[in-house]
This record gives C-alpha cells, sequence and structure tokens, in this order.
C-alpha cells in the first residue's frame, strides 16, 4: 500500500489515495488502529483516506481516528490533504473537499502555509459548568459543523506550568462526562494577551493530548470572541507542536466565519510492509 505522512502544527496523519488503490473500506477502521499506533507501526493521530467527491467537491476525504472510529472534520488534516491533493495533481490551489460534517474550502497560500474555512457552529452554549471530583469548571460548549464536533473550551491559568499527568486526568474525565452524550474534544487554554494563547486539547478518538486541534483551535477563538476576551478578530494559538491562526469575519446573519492558518509538512512517502497487518 502506498502512503503518504504528514503532519500540521503536530497533527500527524496517514494518507492514502483511494481512488488508485480501491482498498475496500470497511478495512480501514483496523488499518487505522493497526497504522497509528506508535512503536508497532508507522504512528499516527489519524488515518486519511482520499475518495472520489459525491457532492460536486474536488475530493471527499475519510477521516478515521486511531481508534478506528469514523471523524466528523479535521482542521489540520484537512490543511494537510489540501496541500496533498495539489502536490499530487488532483486539484488546485484552490480547493474543495468534502468531509462528513460538510464541505471544506481550502487555499494554498505558499508551498507548506494552507488556509480553511471551517464549518460554522451549530450548537454553541455558553457559560456553562461541569463538575470533576467536587470541583467546578466553567466551560463553553461549541460543535462546529452538521453532524457537529464537540468541543469545550476551558479557561486553565497556568496552563504552561501545570503537571501534564494530572491534567490528563481531567480531560479525559471531561472528555467523557455524562454532560457530554457525543463526548467532547477538552480544549484547555490560558492566555497570554488580549490577542494570542496557549492551548492544549485532549482528543476523543485519539484518547490523549495532541500536539494540535484545528477545530479546536477554531472553537477556542469563537469562545474568546463571543465572550467579549478577545480583541481584534485573529488569535494566535500557541499549541505544542507550533503557531496556528484563527482569523473570525462576522456574517450578515451574526454567525462567524472561522479560518485556520497553518503550517504543513510532508514528512514521508512510502510503500507499508507492516507485516502483521495482513494484505489488502
Amino acid at each position: 500500500m502506498v502512503f503518504c505522512k504528514m503532519q500540521g502544527a503536530g497533527n500527524d496523519f496517514i494518507i492514502f489515495n483511494n481512488i488508485k488503490q480501491e482498498i475496500p473500506q470497511e478495512k480501514f477502521p483496523e488499518m487505522a488502529k493497526r497504522l497509528c499506533t506508535r512503536k508497532l507501526s508507522i504512528g499516527a493521530d489519524g488515518l486519511m483516506v482520499v475518495e472520489p467527491p459525491e457532492r460536486g467537491g474536488d475530493i471527499k476525504v475519510r477521516l478515521i481516528n486511531a481508534d478506528g472510529t469514523d471523524a466528523e472534520m479535521c482542521g489540520n488534516g484537512v490543511r494537510c490533504m489540501g496541500r496533498y491533493v495539489y502536490e499530487e495533481g488532483i486539484a488546485g490551489e484552490r480547493i474543495t473537499i468534502e468531509a462528513a460534517a460538510g464541505d471544506v474550502a481550502v487555499e494554498r497560500l505558499s508551498k507548506r502555509s494552507y488556509k480553511i474555512k471551517l464549518q460554522r457552529a451549530a450548537v454553541i452554549k455558553e457559560g456553562r459548568t461541569v463538575e470533576v471530583s467536587g470541583k467546578k469548571y466553567e466551560y463553553t460548549y461549541i460543535e462546529l459543523g452538521n453532524p457537529g464536533i464537540p468541543h469545550i473550551v476551558v479557561e486553565m491559568p497556568g496552563l504552561k506550568d501545570l503537571d501534564k499527568e494530572d491534567l490528563r486526568v481531567l480531560g479525559r474525565q471531561l472528555r467523557y462526562h455524562p454532560d457530554f452524550p457525543k463526548g467532547a474534544n477538552v480544549n484547555f487554554y490560558q492566555a497570554l494577551d488580549s490577542n494570542s494563547v496557549v492551548l492544549l486539547t485532549y482528543e476523543r478518538g485519539v484518547e490523549d493530548f495532541t500536539l494540535a486541534c484545528g477545530t479546536g483551535s477554531g472553537s477556542t477563538a469563537l469562545s474568546l470572541k463571543l465572550r467579549g476576551k478577545l480583541q481584534g478578530d485573529s488569535l494566535k494559538l500557541n499549541v505544542p507542536g507550533g503557531l496556528l491562526v484563527v482569523d473570525l469575519k462576522q456574517a450578515d446573519g451574526g454567525e462567524y466565519d472561522l479560518y485556520l492558518t497553518g503550517d504543513t509538512n510532508i514528512i514521508a512517502k512510502g510503500e507499508i510492509l507492516d507485516e502483521d497487518l495482513g494484505s489488502y
């Protein structure tokens, strides 16, 4: 199986062009669980599969988390996919990628920098509180797209200096909290100033902190804007894997469009020879 591995701000993905390879779709959950396991195989946050478009876009992408579950959308993954299909000659510098949560417009800014328009928020719940181990945490709940990608945004003062193991336990508790029937991606942030934050995201499907989360970055920016904590219409997010920028533009109906920009990196291209995976 021919593959490409890419990462965007530290989110890493294994990409297959299934228009050419025609691997049976029912195999992808098993493949994702194996191939995304670090040390046993290539290792990645998820699998991305290029498929023929169904709604008039350039391609359709199927996104599978490391645990084998399907993902509605992945902001950094789609940015990487935009570069992949451009460099493979499948699409041009402006690309429409069909994802489960809705179509995504992708723009090539330079060789490595790609910008996407995230789906609008379908659900927003502000000023909520959730209790974990006797302590209450205030959060904003946001779902981007339809079906929605569930995120909670939690301010965590002193985030940079907190014990990551303790925070990982809290992230897992919040991710599975019964207040969130769909589960939740948990975004902890610390404000650096009025237009920049440190962000750490515990992602469902990966079941751990990742080096970046594109939809989490968009949800965090939207939460800060709605709460009057963002000066202007652009937020810089310092994530463990680098820097992401979210620009917000208010539409006529009052809703915000979210634009995510960041770096992409092609790590490797080649053939998968994992003998424990079996043949496809």
